[in-house]
């Protein structure tokens, strides 16, 4: 189902409808997909720095704490054993990376899950572009006013934004992000997606991919040597044997004119 959004400009004016694009704002929603990515973004976003000492990594122990037998206890070897106080750590966390692998196709179509749902829900903005000359804080908290944005907010920024980034970046309840940076947990945490017409997105002009030209193997040329050479006939057994006693005949003659000479 095709979906339009309405193009307004930063105070509000209304300035015609856009379609969006099927392919990114249409696609029925994957929530395992979805889970699997999002948890896949977290779990790379963690440090994975934590670390313990084990038995063997802690000082001191060199020592046995008491004697082998007579003592009734339990025979110890070192008081460094997890069980001690000050021993080491058994089984602690030590430094890995938490990323799991998440192949490209998947990170993409969650991204379009993801807008999809915002855009179902109607929660998607367009704005021709952001104005202003110089940062201002209070004129962006304006616009989202004007825009009638209520909740978390996801403004969608191209790199030569600078001026809309300064004034966004200090609102609590506003996150922006580059266009090239764009994922589905950041959607997903926000109620809205602000998009200007520079960063919606769309596919390319001329959507329709372009086929490649058919590559074919050039035919195989035989050399005019290989042409001029007759083909030769099948042998039957007779023949063969026949031919090969004539060669053995002639290597013996000359050989004997060889011992001659």
């Amino acid at each position: 189902m095709s979906v339009s959004v309405e193009r307004r400009s930063a105070a509000g004016e209304a300035d015609g409808s856009v379609q969006l694009d099927d392919a990114v704002f249409s696609v029925a929603p994957n929530i395992a997909l979805l889970h699997q990515v999002v948890t896949a973004q977290l779990a790379a976003a963690r440090a994975g720095t934590q670390s313990t000492k084990t038995r063997a990594e802690v000082s001191g122990g060199g020592k046995k704490p008491f004697k082998q037998k007579g003592t009734g206890r339990a025979r110890q070897g070192s008081e460094r054993a997890p069980h001690f106080t000050g021993g080491g750590v058994a089984l602690g966390p030590k430094p890995r990376s938490y990323r799991q692998r998440t192949p490209r196709k998947m990170v993409r179509l969650a991204l379009r899950c993801a807008l999809s749902d915002r855009a179902a829900q109607g929660r998607i903005a367009l704005v021709d572009r952001w104005p202003w000359e110089t940062p201002s804080t209070k004129e962006a908290r304006a616009a989202l006013g004007a825009l009638g944005l209520e909740g978390k907010v996801l403004v969608v920024l191209g790199r030569s934004d600078e001026t809309a980034y300064r004034s966004f970046r200090n609102l609590p309840h506003v996150q922006v992000i580059l266009d090239g940076e764009l994922n589905a947990y950041d959607v997903l945490c926000n109620d809205w997606i602000v998009f200007t017409d520079a960063t919606l997105p769309a596919p390319p002009d001329g959507s329709v991919p372009v086929e490649s030209p058919t590559l074919t193997k050039p035919a195989r040329t035989t050399p005019a040597k290989e042409t001029a050479q007759e083909p030769e006939t099948s042998k039957g057994p007779a023949e063969a044997v026949a031919a090969e006693k004539s060669d053995e005949s002639e290597e013996s003659d000359e050989s004997e004119e060889s011992a001659d000479e």
